[in-house]
């Protein structure tokens, strides 16, 4: 792994955020984002909820759930396990959609803006395209999913949680950012090799990404509170995840034109 150009993209990346473009870029994909989440919460948070709770009862979870927390004093949490539960399930399709509207509409932006501006004299091959992010995002979460699904009963091990969520998400976003980093300026058959000499340092930008975004979830810790203000928490946790998601993707896009410059210098070297 590559720590200094990790390290190096990271510092680069920091200074880029702070231009007021990359700021604005935060606004359209959280409008939409806000929007599709909005849609999906009002005509399934309800039934998810009913579910929750049917499922409780049919699995006799509620006098289960009952003897615990009269025992350790939070007997009032009971009536919140329903939307608690409802909320940890519809994450993964609010953090999704933040990452897919990032990869539509921000990272094309980002891509052009660092490559301007710090990489003027890099060749453009353009071996991406907009179809190609697109089910290349959709294929990654289709994986991503089938995988959190299996591993979701693991959650209920804390020290298992907090290195399995890390790892899910940061290759979720590794996989989505990377294609769209390199889209402009790299050829298919670069991005194979760089995608495969870089391997983990790319996965070490992803995991830490996916620490970074796993912080809009503790808004959800909020009790009673966060299902009362639930509009307005999914609102600033939408815009969190998409504020942390145009970073990312300026951290990955200055590693990945750094690495391939270099690649390119080699083979000219050869």
């Amino acid at each position: 792994m590559n720590l200094a150009s990790v390290i190096r993209a990271w510092g680069r990346a920091v200074a880029a955020q702070m231009h007021y473009r990359m700021l604005l870029l935060t606004l359209l994909p959280f409008v939409l984002a806000f929007i599709v989440c909005g849609v999906l919460m009002y005509l399934g948070l309800q039934e998810s909820i009913d579910f929750v709770h049917a499922w409780l009862m049919e699995h006799d979870g509620f006098s289960k759930e009952h003897g615990i927390l009269a025992k350790i004093g939070l007997l009032s949490l009971k009536m919140i396990i329903g939307p608690f539960v409802a909320m940890w399930v519809l994450l993964p399709i609010m953090v999704f959609t933040s990452l897919l509207c990032i990869a539509m509409f921000a990272m094309p932006v980002i891509n052009k803006h660092v490559g301007t501006r710090d990489y003027p004299e890099l060749e453009q091959k353009n071996g991406g395209t907009l179809l190609g992010s697109i089910w290349h995002s959709l294929s990654s979460f289709g994986i991503f999913i089938v995988v959190w699904l299996v591993t979701l009963p693991l959650n209920l091990i804390p020290f298992v949680s907090l290195v399995l969520q890390p790892l899910l998400w940061g290759w979720l976003t590794c996989r989505v950012m990377v294609y769209d980093a390199l889209a402009l300026h790299a050829d298919e058959e670069e991005r194979a090799s760089l995608v495969q000499e870089h391997r983990w340092s790319l996965l070490c930008i992803g995991i830490i990404a996916g620490l970074f975004g796993a912080a809009p979830g503790l808004l959800w810790l909020g009790g009673a509170m966060s299902t009362l203000f639930l509009p307005v928490l999914a609102g600033v946790a939408i815009w969190i995840y998409v504020l942390v998601f145009v970073f990312t993707g300026l951290w990955f896009q200055h590693y990945c034109l750094e690495s391939l410059q270099r690649h390119r210098s080699a083979q000219a070297a050869v």
